[in-house]
Order: C-alpha cells, then sequence, then structure tokens
C-alpha cells in the first residue's frame, strides 16, 4: 500500500488568496517556516474576483466608518509598498439627477470624520477631467481611489515568502484535521490533480480561505462565526472609459464603481447572496441591471462592448444589526477559537482586498505571539521585491519587452494582448521551478492570455500546439487543457453575448466545436 506524503512544518496557511499569500510572505519575513496550501490556484477566490479597487475609504463612510478608516491607511501604505502593482488614477464621487442631493452635501463632512482626503469639485471641472460622465450630473468630490493588480500582488507575496524559504501547494485541499487534545495534529489534504492523500503536521494552522473559511473550520469542528456568501458581479469593457475610478454618490449599492484596469475598464458590482460555493457564475439579469445603473453616471455604458461578465464571492462575517449585505461590515475578523477548545488553530476572514497587510499581519501577529516569535512584522516598511513572477498580469508589460527584443523569432502567441512565446517560456519555467506541471489556466492566471477580445478563441490553440512542441504537453491531455481553459473563459462571456461578442462567439464555436470537434 502506497504510504501518504507527510510535511512537516511551523505554521500551515490555508488559502492562497490576497490574505493567504500575504501572511506567507508575513510569516518569511519573521523567519517563520511555513507551507501555504490552496485547493486550486492563487487567486482562485475572492482575490481573483474583485474589481482591483484600491479604496480610499470613501465608499465606506457613510456606514463601515472603522472599514474606511482601515482601507485609508492601508491604501496610502501599498502605493510607497507595491508601486508597480498600482495605478494611481485618483477617484470621483459622482451624483446625477434623482440621487439624494442631503447625502451628496454631507459627503465631505462624512469623509473629513473618517480621515479620507476629498476635494469638492465644481461640474465643469469634473467634466474636464472625465468627459464621458453624464451630463445630468449635479455634484462631484475627489478622492483617492487607485486601480491595483490583484494577481500581481498575490503572485508577488507568494514568491517573495518563497524565495525566503515558504513552500507552496497548489491544487490541494484539506479533507479533514486530526485533533489530539486541544491541538490539531495533522492536516489531511488531497492533490485534486493526482489524488494523492498528503498530510501535513504543523505547530500552527491559520485558515484564510475566503469563503471557504467556514467549510474548512467545520472540518475541525471550530465554528465561531456565521459567514455570509455574497456574490458580486462584474462586467470587463473591450476599452479603458475613464482615466480616473468613478463611483455613484450614494450609499453602496450595485452597478455604481467604474475601475480604469490598464487597457480596459470593470463595472460592477452587485451584492447576492448565495448558500453554496459549489456553482457560481454571472447571470444575463445582473449583467442588465449593471448597466443599466452604470448607464446612469456614464451614459456611453449603456452601447459599450463588454469582452466578459465574471464574479467573486464576498466571505462577509455577520454580525448584530445587518439587515442586508450592504449593511455587513467590510471589516475582517480574527477567531483564535480558543472556545471550540483549540489552541493552535485560528481564522482570518472578511476584510478587503485593500486590507489584506494588515489582516496578514493581525493574524501573524498572534500566531508568533504563540509560538515564541518575538521578530516584528515588517509589511508596513518592507517593499515588494518585484520578482518576475507577477510581471506579465501588467497590461502592456509583454508588448513593451517583445518590440525592445526586435527578434523576428519570438513570435506572439495571442495577438490581442501581444504575449509573444518568451513570455510563455518564463511562466513555464516559472511554473516548473515551484515543482508544478504548466497547464493552460496556469498560464492564463500568470499573464494576459485568454483576456483579450477573442477570449482565447485562437490564442489558446497557438499556445497548446507550442507546449507540444516543447514536450509540455502529450497524448490528449493538449485537448482537456483546452477544454478547461475555453470553459473558465466562456462562463464569463455567455451572458454578454450581444453585438460583436455573439459574432466573435459563433467564430469559436465553429472553430472549436465545427473544425476540432471538441464538443465531442
Amino acid at each position: 500500500m502506497k504510504r501518504d506524503k507527510t510535511y512537516k512544518t511551523t505554521v500551515l496557511v490555508i488559502g492562497g488568496g490576497a490574505t493567504g499569500t500575504g501572511i506567507a510572505r508575513d510569516l518569511a519575513l519573521r523567519g517563520v517556516e511555513c507551507i501555504l496550501a490552496e485547493q486550486k490556484d492563487i487567486n482562485a477566490g475572492a482575490s481573483g474576483g474583485n474589481h482591483g479597487l484600491l479604496h480610499s475609504g470613501g465608499r465606506y463612510v457613510s456606514n463601515d466608518g472603522a472599514s474606511a478608516i482601515e482601507c485609508c491607511e492601508e491604501g496610502r501604505l501599498l502605493k510607497k509598498l507595491a508601486p508597480h502593482c498600482i495605478d494611481d488614477t485618483g477617484g470621483l464621487f459622482i451624483a446625477v439627477e434623482g440621487d439624494d442631493e442631503n447625502f451628496a452635501a454631507d459627503f465631505p463632512g462624512m469623509c473629513e470624520k473618517c480621515k479620507v482626503p476629498v476635494r469638492k469639485l465644481d461640474l465643469e471641472e469634473a467634466k474636464d477631467l472625465e468627459p464621458t460622465l453624464s451630463d445630468k450630473m449635479i455634484a462631484a468630490c475627489q478622492v483617492e481611489d487607485a486601480s491595483i493588480d490583484p494577481f500581481m500582488l498575490s503572485l508577488e507575496n507568494i514568491s517573495h515568502a518563497r524565495q525566503l524559504g515558504a513552500a507552496l501547494l497548489r491544487y490541494h485541499k484539506v479533507v479533514g484535521f486530526t485533533r489530539k487534545g486541544r491541538n490539531v495534529e495533522k492536516v489531511h489534504l488531497k492533490n485534486t490533480r493526482t489524488g494523492e492523500n498528503v498530510i501535513i503536521e504543523a505547530d500552527h494552522v491559520i485558515n484564510a480561505a475566503g469563503a471557504w473559511a467556514g467549510d474548512v473550520a467545520a472540518l475541525a469542528n471550530a465554528i465561531s462565526a456565521e459567514i455570509i456568501y455574497s456574490k458580486g458581479t462584474l462586467l470587463v469593457t473591450n476599452s479603458r472609459i475613464t482615466n480616473q475610478v468613478v463611483n455613484r454618490l450614494r450609499p453602496p449599492a450595485d452597478g455604481d464603481i467604474l475601475v480604469p484596469g490598464g487597457t480596459v475598464s470593470i463595472l460592477g458590482t452587485t451584492s447576492v447572496r448565495i448558500t453554496a460555493l459549489d456553482n457560481f457564475e454571472p447571470t444575463a439579469k445582473e449583467v442588465d441591471q449593471i448597466v443599466e445603473d452604470g448607464a446612469m453616471m456614464i451614459p456611453s455604458l449603456e452601447s459599450t462592448r463588454y469582452v466578459r461578465a465574471y464574479c467573486g464571492v464576498r466571505p462577509l462575517i455577520k454580525t448584530a444589526g445587518s439587515s442586508d449585505d450592504r449593511s455587513v461590515s467590510r471589516g475582517f475578523a480574527l477567531i483564535d477559537h480558543l472556545e471550540n477548545g483549540l489552541e493552535n488553530f485560528i481564522t482570518i476572514a472578511g476584510g478587503k482586498l485593500t486590507t489584506f497587510r494588515l489582516m496578514a499581519e493581525k493574524a501573524t501577529d498572534l500566531v508568533c505571539s504563540r509560538l515564541g516569535v518575538t521578530n516584528p512584522c515588517i509589511t508596513r516598511t518592507e517593499p515588494f521585491p518585484a520578482p518576475r513572477e507577477g510581471q506579465w498580469t501588467r497590461p502592456g508589460f509583454a508588448p513593451k519587452v517583445w518590440l525592445e527584443k526586435h527578434d523576428p523569432n519570438d513570435v506572439l502567441l495571442c495577438e490581442c494582448e501581444m504575449v509573444p512565446k518568451s513570455a510563455i517560456d518564463c511562466i513555464i519555467e516559472d511554473i516548473r521551478k515551484q515543482g508544478n506541471k504548466p497547464d493552460l489556466k496556469a498560464i492564463g492566471l500568470r499573464s494576459r492570455i485568454g483576456k483579450g477580445s477573442c477570449q482565447g478563441a485562437f490564442c489558446a490553440l497557438r499556445i497548446a500546439a507550442y507546449m507540444y512542441d516543447k514536450n509540455e504537453l502529450d497524448d490528449d491531455h493538449g485537448i482537456s487543457d483546452l477544454k478547461d481553459f475555453l470553459n473558465e473563459r466562456w462562463r464569463g462571456v455567455h451572458t454578454v453575448l450581444w453585438g460583436m461578442p455573439l459574432i466573435q462567439a459563433e467564430l469559436q464555436e465553429a472553430l472549436h466545436c465545427g473544425l476540432l470537434g471538441m464538443e465531442h
């Protein structure tokens, strides 16, 4: 009988989103040995399904002052520590005819109360900054919002942690715990790619599994808070609509944020309660509502081309007095589970992408205090080293490298985003260094392939063929790889099929199903 593979470490971190990777980096910087286990790949949950908005705090000044203050402070820190991950766009809050004029008038005072910098603009100045704003605008304020690349952020978190000795286990799902007295003695995982069973013996376990944190805690019989699953749907435009982030000047609601992200813009979001995490995706009804609401701020959103929709699930911590999901605090909860009889297991949940570093600091502080580690947190002052693992997610980076090289043999494999084969080589090499086998989805997560207008129709085939040439794929693995990659793109495409995207989808179906018979 084959024995289970066993690892020993000081700390096991569960969850590969911004918070989990941030914890791994914080631990590694303090000299604490750790392993991060993720059931899929980096940013598979809410960290990969959000606006990419680095909050100024303005969105929460009316209903969640504590979160507004945290976002303001952490946003400023990240601009200093990880400027290469951030497009410091600035942001506008605008009200239109029919919006609450009293709320608009009170907004600057609410910002000042939370120490969120704000400047009131006259309408002509706002129009000069963003000509696409509605002619029905009645008030405007400027704040310090920005755009952040969540994929680059998490990839660089874990890359820095690995440089300092941490380990990453992708596609390893927690399936159980063995408890001994008041401690978790063993964590049982299954490699979802190979079926291999893995055991990790850790001195301490940090549950940072996001929306899945409740499920993980339940496996250890350690439930101390109710986690609400709030699905948020977002749309990606084919081009960049505005230079700055644009928010609706009203209490948080649906379809009231537009975030520029490189060459595109992201519009959303919704807040829909769901009860299960096994299957969720955008709906056509949500898409229609987001476009309708967004067009109130920027009328051109009603006729622009959308290349895809996607969604993430916010793990919100339910508190007394929260009547709906919008009123639930965007703050985070650090749960020590002592009341569940566990002394070496904690859960960190809730929060925002903007506050991931603070969440990681607080979780790591607690674990280090129990381990007797006195080394202080230095993520507040230690800049990100900008390793190469996250660089290819940046819009415009691959074209810049390709154009500067002028190498005629470095052909483009993705024409929409101008990703050359040298970029694919670099990504494959990095995945191999982590002890993992490269596939199209992993390459897509670490680059811009499949994110352009064709949504993988052409580049997926080219890259699969190139991987066969490099002996990275064999037998019929390329077909299953293509199916997995294209099915993921299809989840986001089928709800925006009108106009040009519908024509594109017909071409893709003819190519992949008609010519290659992939539906079989």
